[in-house]
């Protein structure tokens, strides 16, 4: 049999490791002697500490491990599934999130869009034609308003809008959404910013689905900001 600093050292883990593995009930010692409080370690605990290293290589956390030491491999192998599954999802997300970092450093942008889902919306609205998109300024009535646009990048000609109104103007629904949204602070030209979220839609192969919506919005300080809202396919 092995004292604890032996078995720590055949395994290549610390003696501290290994008390806390008992402490948590992981892996007992085969003896403990009462005269000197030394641990013994025999063959089956070595075996044990080998099987609960390799199921740490794994990923199992000490939790799941306490859990898995002792049940049958189709137990063991629907955790490892679920792991996999969880490991594959996150490098998915970081891939994503790698490449919207290198498109922001590739094509400097005013502004950073995210993607998300927002939920129906019900507006009315006063429809309108529009020339040119410098006519859209002194179409949007003050803060707090909401403009609508059909457009799908810089207009070559005239297009339609649509401005929110009181009771007066046409119901317009909004259904539950996939959207590209971006929050425009009033330093930035909000013509810019509207050509670098369309620019950014078409780099990512994102089809608009619906009008592009600009919420005008001031708080109780009287600060304003434009957020900018394009609903695309999922």
């Amino acid at each position: 049999m092995w004292r604890i600093g032996q078995l720590a050292r055949m395994v290549g883990v610390s003696e501290r490791t290994l008390r806390h593995y008992d402490k948590i009930g992981l892996l007992a010692p085969a003896a403990i002697d009462r005269a000197t409080g030394y641990r013994w370690y025999g063959v089956a605990e070595l075996s044990r500490l080998e099987r609960i290293r390799g199921l740490q290589r794994l990923g199992l956390p000490l939790r799941q491990i306490a859990d898995l030491l002792d049940a049958p491999e189709a137990q063991l192998r629907q955790a490892l599934t679920e792991i996999l599954t969880t490991i594959h999802r996150d490098i998915a997300t970081l891939t994503a999130t790698a490449a919207h970092a290198e498109d922001h450093l590739a094509t400097p942008m005013s502004i950073l869009p995210q993607q998300t889902t927002v939920g129906p919306r019900r507006l009315r609205v006063r429809r309108l034609n529009v020339a040119h998109p410098s006519d859209l300024a002194a179409i949007c009535p003050p803060p707090p308003a909401t403009l609508l646009t059909w457009l799908n990048g810089e207009p070559a000609g005239g297009f339609t809008a649509a401005v929110t109104t009181d009771h007066t103007g046409a119901p317009l629904t909004l259904p539950q959404r996939t959207v590209v949204r971006a929050v425009v602070p009033p330093s930035t030209d909000l013509r810019r910013a509207g050509q670098d979220l369309f620019a950014w839609l078409h780099r990512h192969h994102l089809t608009i689905t619906g009008p592009t919506l600009e919420d005008h919005l001031t708080d109780a300080d009287g600060s304003h900001a434009t957020i900018l809202e394009v609903p695309v396919a999922a």
